[in-house]
């Protein structure tokens, strides 16, 4: 068994360094592993550089599930979703994270540092991580994300 699928990759850039080092935390505590992959403090930095890494792994199978985080979660989320493999999510609430495994088998998980609070953060990611795929009906649809018409 590949023993980096039980690791949860975690990366952000300056504008999400807060929530990450405090999801970080809250993971450890919850009994997961916890692969950081930068930024490694508050310091302006381009968040590409650190979601790529992530993004490319989840991509590839080391890793089943990820989070990422930037300032407003979009650049990350749109670094991410760069790759073939990847279904990130940009969530502000717990039913956008419960909807994104549920309906669009989200691997990734993009957070909002500015404007959400950490336990709001952590709250979503717990749903993220705790909440299967619901398959069915969202099959098909999930297998026409990664088509060019």
């Amino acid at each position: 068994m590949n023993e980096s699928k039980n690791i949860i990759p975690i990366a952000s850039d300056h504008g999400g360094f807060w929530i990450k080092e405090f999801i970080k935390t809250q993971l450890t505590d919850a009994g997961f592993e916890v692969k950081d992959l930068g930024t490694y403090s508050s310091e302006s930095v381009d968040y590409p550089d650190f979601i790529h890494p992530l993004a490319k792994a989840v991509n590839e199978g080391v890793y089943n599930r990820g989070i990422i985080a930037c300032g407003s979660g979009q650049g990350a989320m749109m670094t991410a979703n760069k790759y073939p493999n990847i279904r990130a999510g940009l969530c502000w609430n717990t039913e956008q994270a419960k909807l994104i495994r549920m309906h669009n088998n989200a691997n990734i998980i993009s957070l909002p540092g500015r404007f959400v609070s950490l336990s709001a953060a952590w709250e979503m990611v717990h749903t993220f991580l705790t909440t299967e795929f619901e398959g069915g009906r969202h099959v098909q649809r999930v297998e026409k994300i990664g088509k060019i018409l």
